[in-house]
């Protein structure tokens, strides 16, 4: 059996955590898809060519710290291209298509990657919000950043993901949204299953063609 989960959302909105939860909960395989372009912009920035190296990715190559700021103004930076996105789509779909169920989260998934996903959720917050959640994360790994640097990144890596001609970031319009700028993470991880639990009983209701 094959039921995909679409998780889109900004950076540091709480999608990760959330899609984990969400896997673990129903026992589905995950992927953050954020980690193959984090995985292509941290060989971009060792030097090499951005397609060449999204289209030689390797398992081992998303291993090791990836969550830096520089890394991650990368991986936006790759993500507008379009022969990049084109060469990490097959693996998506195949995971994606995988037996038992598999969650995907991203910036795409639920308009490019996976359109036709039973369930689209689109998680955000606030950028304030956003960026203080990552100026903390930051912080205790001792990055040396401050929170006024955090939140410019946040603004400038919102504008260039929503404004990018290729596959911009943007809500499905089926996608249930969740805005966890006050919520708690066991709140939204509730508000995600309930609504994942709502189109599972809905599809299995509905008249097999």
């Amino acid at each position: 059996m094959t039921f995909t989960v679409a998780i889109d959302g900004p950076a540091a909105a709480g999608k990760g955590t959330i899609s984990r939860a969400v896997a673990a909960h129903f026992g589905f395989a995950h992927l953050d898809t954020g980690l193959l372009y984090r995985a292509v912009g941290a060989r971009v920035l060792a030097g090499e060519d951005a397609v060449l190296a999204a289209q030689s990715l390797t398992p081992a190559d998303m291993q090791g710290d990836l969550r830096t700021p520089e890394v991650a103004q990368a991986a936006s930076r790759v993500a507008v291209i379009a022969e990049v996105r084109a060469a990490l789509v097959d693996f998506q779909h195949c995971f994606a298509a995988r037996d038992g169920g598999a969650v995907l989260d991203g910036r795409d998934i639920g308009t490019v990657i996976c359109p036709d996903a039973p369930v689209k959720l689109f998680v955000t917050a606030s950028a304030e919000v956003r960026a203080e959640r990552r100026f903390l994360e930051l912080d205790g790994k001792d990055h040396g950043v401050t929170r006024a640097q955090v939140l410019a990144d946040v603004v400038a890596r919102d504008k260039r993901d929503s404004e990018r001609t290729e596959a911009p970031l943007k809500p499905a319009q089926d996608a249930v949204i969740i805005d966890t700028s006050d919520m708690s993470i066991e709140a939204a991880v509730a508000a995600a299953i309930a609504a994942i639990e709502a189109r599972r009983q809905n599809a299995a209701r509905s008249p097999k063609a």
